[in-house]
C-alpha cells in the first residue's frame, strides 16, 4: 500500500519533489516552476447528464482545492479548465482536441457517461496523454492502454452486474420471477443488457439462464423524452422486477410515468441513476435499487479514517450551496475522487508530467484511494481493478447498501405488495 493523505503529499511536495521528464511539451521544473499545472477536461454541466455532471464538478472542484491547499502538485498550483459538453457526444472530441492542441493543458481527466468517455479516450489515444475516466465499463472498447477506470465493476460488467442483482433478489422470501428489461440504447448501459460482440452475456440472456420469464424487452433511444408509450408496455405485462439499464434522470422519468398511468412496480433496478431525482419522487421511488461503488455510512467512514469525514461532509456543504437534489457524498463522487487520485498519483510517482511516464507508473505501481483503496492496473483487462461494488436501495427516503451481506448496512427489502 502507498496511501498518503493529502496533508503528507502537500508537506513533500513543498519540500521540491523532482521536476524531471517532460511529455507533450508540460514539463515540471525551471522556467516552468512558477507556472500552474493545468487539468482540462469536460463535465456535461448542461443536457440530460446534467444531473450527475454536476455531482462530478463539485467533487472535482473540492478536490482541487484540497490539494492546492496542501501545496499543490511538483509545487506547482493545480488548476482545472472544465468545459461545458452539454451531454452531447459530437462535441466532445472537439473539446478535447482543442483542451490538448490548443490549450495546451499538462493533463486530462475524461467527462462523465461512455459515449462522451469513448470519444475523449480517442483523442487522448492520438495525443498519447493519461486519461483517468469516472464511469465508463463498456470494456471492450476500452482498449486505449493509458485510459485507466476509476469505477471499477470487474472486466466483464455486462455478466457481473446482473448476477450481482439476481443474487441478491435470490436472497429474498419471494424472488421475482418475471422481469421486463428497459435498455438505453446507449454505450454501458445497452450493454449490460445485451453485451457486445461475441460476448452476448447481460440481463436479458442471464435473466433466462436463471429462470426468469423475460415479458417485456424494450430499447429506447437516449434522446426520449416521451415516456408514456413505454410505462404503458410495462404496466400491461406486469413483471415482478422492472430492470431499467439506463443513464441520469431516466429511472426517475420512468416512474413518474408509470404513476400517471397509476401503476406501481413491484420492483425497480436503476443501472446508472442520478440519485437526488430518485429521491425527489418520495414514495414512488420508495425500494429502488441500484448500484453502488460507496456510500457514507457511518461504520464504513468509521472504518476509513478522519480524512473520508472530512472529505464527504465538505461535498455536502457544496452540494447543498449549489442546490443538488442529493448532497451525499456516494458513488458519482467517489468515482470522481478516485479519478483525480489516480491522475495525481502519477505525476507524484513520476516527478513530472510525462504522459508515458505516467501511463508506466500505474501499470507498475497503481495508485492510492482514499474511497476505494489500493488499485492495480492491467491493460490485458483494459485496467479494470477488482471490483468494491455493491447493490443499494432507498429506503425510507434515503439511499442505504444492502448487499452483499458482508457490506450492508440495512436488509434488503422485498417487492412491494
Amino acid at each position: 500500500m502507498r496511501r498518503r493523505s493529502m496533508a503528507v503529499i502537500g508537506t513533500v511536495l513543498m519540500l521540491g519533489v523532482a521536476a524531471a521528464g517532460c511529455g507533450n511539451g508540460s514539463g515540471s521544473g525551471g522556467k516552468d516552476s512558477d507556472k500552474p499545472i493545468v487539468v482540462g477536461s469536460t463535465l456535461s454541466l448542461t443536457g440530460a447528464f446534467a444531473a450527475t455532471g454536476q455531482i462530478h464538478k463539485i467533487a472535482g472542484e473540492e478536490f482541487v482545492d484540497r490539494l492546492n491547499a496542501a501545496g499543490g502538485l511538483l509545487g506547482r498550483k493545480v488548476e482545472w479548465k472544465v468545459v461545458d459538453d452539454q451531454s452531447d457526444q459530437a462535441k466532445v472530441s472537439q473539446l478535447y482536441e482543442r483542451l490538448i492542441s490548443q490549450d495546451k493543458v499538462d493533463l486530462i481527466l475524461g467527462p462523465y457517461a461512455t459515449p462522451n468517455i469513448l470519444s475523449a479516450m480517442a483523442v487522448a489515444q492520438r495525443h498519447g496523454y493519461v486519461m483517468p475516466q469516472h464511469s465508463a465499463v463498456l470494456a471492450p472498447q476500452l482498449t486505449y492502454d493509458c485510459q485507466f477506470p476509476a469505477w471499477s465493476i470487474s472486466p466483464t460488467p455486462n455478466s457481473f452486474i446482473p448476477n450481482q442483482l439476481f443474487d441478491a433478489l435470490a436472497s429474498l422470501p419471494t424472488p421475482p420471477k418475471t422481469v421486463a428489461v428497459l435498455t438505453s440504447q446507449s454505450g454501458s448501459a445497452a450493454f449490460v443488457s445485451d453485451g457486445f460482440g461475441n460476448d452476448k452475456s447481460g440481463a436479458l440472456s442471464i435473466a433466462k439462464e436463471r429462470g426468469l420469464d423475460v415479458v417485456a424487452d424494450v430499447h429506447y433511444p437516449p434522446t426520449t423524452t416521451d415516456w408514456a408509450p413505454i410505462a404503458a408496455q410495462v404496466r400491461d405485462a406486469n413483471p415482478d422486477l422492472i430492470i431499467n439499464n439506463g443513464l441520469g434522470v431516466d429511472a426517475a422519468n420512468l416512474l413518474q410515468a408509470m404513476a400517471q398511468l397509476n401503476y406501481r412496480p413491484k420492483q425497480m433496478f436503476g443501472l446508472f441513476p442520478a440519485p437526488g431525482p430518485l429521491l425527489e419522487l418520495g414514495d414512488e421511488a420508495e425500494g429502488m435499487l441500484s448500484v453502488s461503488m460507496f456510500e457514507p455510512n457511518k461504520p464504513t467512514l468509521d472504518k476509513l479514517g478522519p480524512e473520508a469525514t472530512e472529505i464527504t461532509t465538505e461535498f455536502t456543504k457544496r452540494a447543498t450551496e449549489a442546490k443538488l437534489p442529493y448532497t451525499v457524498f456516494e458513488t458519482q463522487a467517489a468515482a470522481s475522487w478516485n479519478a483525480w487520485q489516480i491522475l495525481t498519483d502519477a505525476v507524484t510517482d513520476t516527478g513530472g508530467t510525462d504522459q508515458r511516464e505516467m501511463c508506466d507508473s500505474l501499470h507498475s505501481k497503481g495508485a492510492d484511494t482514499t474511497f476505494s483503496g489500493h488499485l492495480t492496473f492491467d491493460p490485458k483487462v483494459q485496467n479494470f481493478w477488482p471490483t468494491t461494488q455493491s447493490i443499494k436501495q432507498i429506503q425510507k427516503g434515503d439511499w442505504v447498501t444492502v448487499w452483499p451481506a458482508d457490506k450492508a448496512a440495512a436488509q434488503l427489502q422485498g417487492p412491494r405488495s
